[in-house]
């Protein structure tokens, strides 16, 4: 290969390499938000299966080393029990040994005397004495047994004591690894979480953009908090002035109209509103009529203006001033003439 053919190759390269990367670039700046977020949750959901599985070898490798631990702990319990056996072997053993010393020295001339006239011939008085000789041999190999026994069980405990150390030492390890895990796995489950809420109000906020194009709503569009629980308690509220009389103008409480009624429950949670549904609604986050909460506010008209509020209940059924003549009650909604939901 030519210089000259290698400088074009390498040419050819960063172009193509630069046109990848602006590419790259280009999707990643045109991907939207959403789109973002589920490949960043892809992602660390990913990392959190390969942690799960990490947790789960970690939880059994802390179980194996806990086991080897007591495996070890067993062995020192069955040790001692062995070395206080052969200490008690020996002492009994020590004892006949010297207590058998001692009857042999006090007969010692009349036992000798007593073989002596006893043997029918030399060989048998031979064969006697060397039986006696043994006995006495045998008690001596009987402790010397003993001590060797007891010598070895100590050697033994020192061998488990390194053992118990080494397990341990092998406990603390595994424990602490499983610990890192189990805090790891934890903060992934609450990236995770938050990231799924993060979606949930992106997506929200993109139907209800969508939602409000259609109604010829061209102004900002805020935040919107699917997962918000809103102010069930507003009900609550509200249904103390159930039978008070609809009052134009009226913000109560012997009288109210139907934005002086929203008004005057929420001021009893601290938050303000201005007196007239169009305002009520301009000042609220936005929220799609199919994901109204207990104690949001249902606004009817359109997006240029909203003639009438009144209180989400549940399905159906809202709180509401309807009209004159009429009293605070129980209404009814539907989609044809509510067309935005509020929450505050």
């Amino acid at each position: 290969m030519t210089p000259r053919t290698s400088r074009r190759r390498l040419v050819l390269a960063l172009v193509a390499g630069a046109f990848i990367a602006a590419l790259l670039l280009t999707t990643s700046a045109s991907a939207s938000p959403v789109t973002r977020k589920k490949a960043r949750l892809k992602a660390v959901q990913a990392h959190l299966e390969t942690v799960y599985m990490q947790t789960e070898t970690a939880n059994e490798r802390l179980n194996q080393a806990t086991s080897q631990l007591a495996t070890v702990q067993e062995k020192i319990k069955q040790n001692a029990h062995q070395l206080d056996v052969a200490r008690r072997n020996y002492r009994r053993a020590n004892r006949q040994l010297e207590q058998r010393a001692v009857n042999i020295y006090k007969s010692r001339d009349a036992g000798v005397i007593d073989w002596i006239f006893r043997a029918t011939s030399f060989d048998e008085l031979v064969t006697q004495m060397d039986m006696m000789s043994r006995i006495g041999n045998s008690d001596v190999d009987t402790v010397h047994s003993i001590e060797r026994y007891k010598r070895d069980i100590r050697n033994r405990r020192v061998k488990l004591k390194a053992d118990q150390r080494h397990a341990d030492a092998l406990v603390k390890r595994r424990a602490a690894e499983k610990a890192r895990l189990v805090g790891l796995q934890a903060d992934l489950e609450h990236l995770t979480a938050g990231l799924k809420k993060e979606i949930k109000k992106l997506q929200a906020k993109e139907a209800l953009r969508a939602k409000l194009a259609l109604m010829g709503y061209n102004g900002p569009i805020p935040d919107v908090d699917p997962n918000s629980p809103g102010h069930p308690e507003i009900i609550a509220i509200a249904q103390r002035y159930f039978g008070v009389p609809y009052v134009w103008g009226g913000a109560g409480p012997s009288g109210f109209d139907c934005s002086g009624l929203t008004m005057y429950c929420y001021a009893q949670l601290g938050i303000k509103m201005w007196h007239g549904a169009t305002d009520q609604q301009r000042a609220s986050v936005p929220v799609p009529l199919s994901d109204l909460r207990p104690g949001d506010l249902i606004f009817f008209g359109n997006a240029s203006f909203s003639h009438h509020v009144a209180i989400f209940v549940g399905g159906s059924t809202c709180i509401e001033a309807p009209h004159t003549g009429d009293v605070v009650r129980y209404g009814t909604w539907t989609g044809r003439d509510a067309w935005i939901g509020g929450r505050f």
